[in-house]
This record gives C-alpha cells, structure tokens and sequence, in this order.
C-alpha cells in the first residue's frame, strides 16, 4: 500500500467523532476504509468551533505520522445540526454549540488540503444514493432512526438542502396517539419508545430494544408503545409519498436492526395510509455505521477536483 492516497474522513458526533482512510476505488465500487478509529468529540462551549478544528488538525498529523505509507489527498467532513454545504459553514448545533462557523474555509487554510463539509445524515444518504441500497433512485428518502429522527431527501436525482433546513423529519408534526399533534421523533425514534415505555412501566431502565422483545412476549403495553412509533414512521413517509412522489425508502440507525419487526408492520401501514399513488420501496440501509465516512471521502474528492481547478493544477 506503499504511496496509496486516501482521503481522511471524519464523522462528528455529539459524544464521538469517527475517523478512518478512506482508499480510492473504481467508479461504482464501495471504497476500502483502513485504520478505523474512535475518539471522544473536543468540546468548549466559549470556542465549540475553534476547539473541534484543533481536535481535527491535531488528527490529520497523527494519522499521516501512524500512516506514512498513504497520501492524504483531502479531508472529509460531516457534523451534526444545521449546515449550510454550500458555504461550507455550519450553521447551529444544539449540542456541540457553534453558530455560523465556517469550517469549510478555516480548516483548509490550516490544512492547506482541500476539505469537504456536510452534514451527517446528508452525507451518509449520498452514500447510500451513490453505492447502497438507494442507488439508481431519483426520488428516494434516506430515514435515520435512531435516539432521533432525520432524512435525506431526494427529488428527481438531486438532494434537498435547502440552506441546511431539509431533511428535520423528526421535528416535523405527526398526529399523536394521546389526541392533537407532536413531532415525528417524540412518537417514532428509538429514544421514544423507550422514554415512552418507561414513563407507563414504573422500574425500565431498558432501551427500544427490549420494549420490541417485550412487546413480542405479549406485553400490551409494549406492543401499543411499537404500533405507536410504527404509525407515526408510517405517517411520516406516506407524507413524502404524497408531496415529493418518494418511491423508495432506506431506513438505517439504530431501530432499523428491527429488520422484520419494524419493515412488515411499517410496509402494511403506509399501504394503508396512501391511496392512488404508488407504494415506495422500503430497503435496510446497505453501507451500516460507515455510509458517513464513505459519503464524507465521495464529497472529498469532489471538493480536491475543485480545489485542483481552482489553482490550475493538473495532478
């Protein structure tokens, strides 16, 4: 692997921040990521932005020093929150705490790399769109359920961004099961379910998980609390059906390792829910925990050929 280039990505989490080398592969074909790692995401509410750019220069030297075998050609980056991938900025994050930093510009002229930015769950829908289980669809929807909810959106081979505010499916209004409306991730996420189990069974200190395995013992309540999240999922994607003619659905995050037990109860209720419009496909995401990394390098590479252009270089 003498001389290999690679890009350097990064996945920014609230808690953790994933990084691995992301190798160049043929057009169509699923990259190979060397040297996967974990670490826990800098934090400094005076300076959240300055603070995680330090973390992530710092990152970069170590990795070419563990690496000096691989070319680093670009770095891929994709965080939480609201971001704006056109000006490279992010625009708020509740819980690392940066408003309108712009990452994008700052970390190339520390670098002096060529950088890509972009938010998580985008990112890793581009993925899925480009090398996964939403390849070849124009209008798909990319559902991350997890201890939230949040999509990537995409209408005729294009994804929405709308200045960072596409995609907030879980803060969008569902009916709730106790009457009136309540957003989508109130009802419908992993953390829900388990927050809503628990406030009805006096001593669970379980997740989403055991709630499922509950339910499928028999457990009444469990079993409402699942039909509950079930149907408002439900809602939510004959939504995208009816406004943005979505005809195929990936579902990945943590509540989609259900398999069966989310997919065929989910399948019958937006059969039921839609009416003349024709039922979308509904697929397990294909690229797991690293659709993020592969996205962010996918992004990378466009940015380097950009960055090329722009400095008139040819390599």
């Amino acid at each position: 692997m003498e001389n290999t280039s690679a890009v350097l990505a990064f996945d920014v989490g609230g808690t953790d921040t994933k990084a691995g080398l992301v190798l160049g592969a043929d057009p169509g074909q699923i990259p190979e990521i060397v040297d996967i790692q974990r670490f826990r995401t800098a934090l400094d509410p005076g300076r959240p932005g300055e603070v995680l750019v330090d973390f992530l220069a710092e990152l970069v030297q170590r990795y070419q020093s563990q690496h000096p075998e691989v070319r680093i050609e670009a770095v891929g980056l994709t965080v939480p929150g609201l971001v704006d991938e056109v000006r490279g900025v992010g625009v708020y994050a509740a819980n690392l705490g940066w408003r309108e930093f712009p990452f994008r510009a700052v970390l190339e002229d520390r670098l002096g790399l060529p950088v890509a930015f972009g938010h998580d769950v985008g990112t890793a829908g581009d993925a899925e769109v480009a090398l996964g289980a939403a390849r070849h669809a124009d209008n798909a929807m990319i559902l991350v359920v997890g201890t939230g909810i949040a999509a990537a959106l995409y209408v005729d081979g294009q994804r929405l961004k709308a200045g960072g505010y596409a995609g907030e499916v879980g803060h969008a209004l569902a009916p709730h099961p106790d009457g009136g409306l309540g957003i989508v991730e109130g009802t419908g996420s992993a953390g829900a379910i388990a927050k809503r189990y628990a406030a009805r069974t006096p001593g669970f200190d379980g997740g989403a998980r055991e709630v499922l395995a509950l339910a499928k013992q028999g457990d009444a309540t469990a079993g409402e609390v699942w039909a509950d999240a079930v149907q408002t999922l439900a809602f939510s994607i004959a939504q995208a059906v009816a406004m943005i003619g979505t005809s195929k659905v990936v579902l990945g995050g943590g509540l989609a390792e259900s398999g069966d037990d989310l997919m065929l109860p989910l399948s019958r209720r937006i059969d039921e829910l839609l009416s003349f419009q024709p039922r979308p496909e509904l697929l397990r995401a294909a690229l797991g925990q690293n659709a993020g990394l592969i996205g962010s390098a996918l992004k990378a590479h466009q940015r380097r050929a950009e960055w090329l252009a722009a400095s008139g270089a040819t390599r």
